[in-house]
């Protein structure tokens, strides 16, 4: 049990205050007892505390900016040359100096303070008390972990909670370790928090400031990379599409303005956009939170936003930790790859909006708000609830200024900066869906064609190869006659996957092995398009070609020749 006299907070370092603390004997609910005047010393237990710092090296490789291999060959290095390991990774040539001073100097720094959060002492305290209350919370290091910040400002916070009588100690479970010191809540800090959660729900992390979220988002906008040929080519290597994209898409996706993605259906518009998306590598950190007008925003989203994976430490992990350049990482932002959101026909005006919650009283950042410094897919465009026209007049200014105006219950609007690429994805003709005025101001318009025959041919065989099965020629021209004669359908690159898929589902149905060939063929392409008034196969005086076993060169049909095999 921890001594009246200072106790745990004895030994934390900061600058010589006198506290009031209540004593480690001191368990009733309404937190009495004697009172000592504490002298703060310096800091002697730096190792027992929990670290708030992210290792640079981790970050560095899942930035994909050094490999796991470098920073071994960094640590040999350093073992006979001395240094730190981030001069050695720059000596060996696995990055640049230039590169890895830029790379640092994006990494949210650590809060010295409370006031260096940006954050009022009021607030930080009220979502101290919310998750003590919320999460039945009792130790520091379960505290640090769910809020976000450095442990000192932590423990200031207790210091204040203990100050205003909101809480006690009840001792720790070791003497050694400030981590296992417990707190609980007194009758009137439950009151207090209560009315706090009256004015807030929020519970979670620590915000940001609305300043240093905008300062982020232009340090973070996607037109910062440079996009090549080379990594677009690398981007888009496991789709078969007309090269054109590609020359088409480069200067598109370094312009950071808005593209247009349009063509028949099934054709890979989502597929090539998502690729577009995956050239841009750079990491980027995003808040959990933010505040604005003293309203908390709730931004980090699980489903969008994916955190980068942890890194695998070596055995020279601690000779690393002594030598290398350790940057403290402000853990409100959550380091993770740019965002892809994709809104198809489910996307409305409101969801462009702050959305409030009236149980919780605190907003939800829209979808395009989330999507900043990544790409954002309009996925369906024309066959949302809300008109296209709607739609790019909500979005016209911010298109063109690179600013959104967002506003709050209070009727308080702000601004923030609209760096993300945005897709818009249609099969519709775009002149029926906008005027000359919009389709200009969608300065890049790609179109995704189908696929001719030689391409559909390799798409065709690579399905095949992926699930054991051999496309011989015959059948492919049989398949190619029955969708485009029989059944009046353009080629599409979905096609394959589709057929392969239904012929192996009705073999899979009657326990034999999955092949191409007749009837499972048949069934599948029937399946493409429902039967038609003047579909041959109405007809029951008329013959309709199927692949046989013996090899043919072809039968007249009123549909035209059907290869046969």
């Amino acid at each position: 049990m921890d001594s009246p006299n200072g106790g745990f907070f004895g030994r934390w370092k900061t600058p010589r205050i006198n506290v009031i603390q209540g004593s480690a004997r001191c368990r009733n609910g309404n937190g009495q007892s004697s009172r000592q005047e504490v002298t703060r010393k310096p800091q002697q237990i730096r190792g027992n505390t929990i670290d708030p710092q992210s290792r640079l090296s981790d970050l560095l490789v899942r930035a994909g900016l050094v490999t796991s291999k470098n920073v071994a060959a960094a640590i040999e290095r350093m073992k006979t040359e001395g240094g730190r390991l981030s001069d050695n990774l720059v000596a060996i040539g696995a990055i640049d100096a230039k590169s890895l001073e830029t790379f640092v100097r994006r990494i949210p720094k650590e809060p010295a303070n409370v006031a260096a959060t940006g954050i009022s002492e009021t607030d930080l305290l009220g979502l101290f008390m919310k998750l003590i209350y919320s999460g039945r919370m009792e130790k520091i290091a379960q505290i640090t972990d769910s809020i976000k910040l450095p442990q000192h400002i932590v423990m200031d916070l207790a210091r204040m909670a203990i100050e205003r009588q909101l809480i006690y100690t009840l001792g720790a479970q070791s003497n050694d370790s400030i981590l296992e010191m417990r707190y609980a809540m007194t009758d009137e800090g439950r009151r207090w928090t209560i009315d706090v959660l009256k004015r807030s729900g929020y519970v979670g992390p620590a915000p940001v400031t609305l300043a240093e979220f905008v300062e982020r988002v232009n340090l973070q906008k996607p037109t910062n990379e440079r996009v090549t040929f080379d990594r677009v080519m690398e981007a888009t290597r496991g789709l078969t599409m007309d090269p054109t994209i590609v020359a088409q898409a480069g200067p598109a996706l370094n312009s950071g303005r808005a593209i247009l993605l349009y063509g028949p259906p099934g054709n890979g518009k989502t597929s090539v956009a998502l690729c577009f998306a995956s050239v841009f590598r750079d990491l980027i950190h995003i808040p959990y939170s933010i505040m604005v007008e003293g309203q908390i925003i709730r931004f980090y989203d699980p489903r969008i936003h994916i955190p980068l994976g942890v890194v695998e430490k070596n055995d020279d992990e601690d000779l690393a930790m002594a030598s290398f350049r350790r940057e403290a990482h402000d853990l409100r932002w959550i380091s993770c790859r740019r965002p892809f959101v994709v809104a198809g026909g489910e996307l409305t005006l409101d969801m462009l909006d702050l959305r409030y919650d009236e149980g919780g009283h605190y907003y939800e950042a829209p979808l395009h708000m989330k999507a900043l410094g990544g790409c954002f897919l309009i996925d369906d465009f024309g066959r949302q609830f809300v008109s296209p026209r709607d739609l790019l007049n909500r979005w016209i200014v911010p298109m063109e200024s690179r600013i959104d105006y967002l506003k709050l219950q209070t009727g308080a609007s702000f601004t923030i900066p609209f760096e993300e690429l945005i897709i818009f994805a249609t099969n519709l003709d775009p002149e029926d869906l906008m005027d000359p005025a919009f389709l200009r101001r969608l300065p890049y318009k790609i179109e995704v064609a189908s696929p001719g025959l030689e391409q559909y041919r390799v798409i065709f065989d690579n399905i095949a190869a992926l699930h054991g099965m051999t496309l011989t020629d015959d059948t492919f021209k049989y398949i190619v006659y029955m969708i485009k004669q029989e059944k009046g359908l353009d080629l599409a690159g979905f096609q394959p996957i589709f057929i392969i898929d239904q012929v192996e589902a009705t073999c899979r149905f009657l326990g034999i092995k999955p092949e191409l060939k007749s009837p499972y063929i048949d069934f599948a392409i029937n399946n493409l398009r429902v039967k038609r008034n003047n579909d041959p196969r109405a007809n029951a005086n008329m013959q309709i070609p199927a692949p046989k076993t013996a090899a043919k060169t072809g039968r007249e049909t009123a549909a035209g020749v059907a290869p046969e095999y």
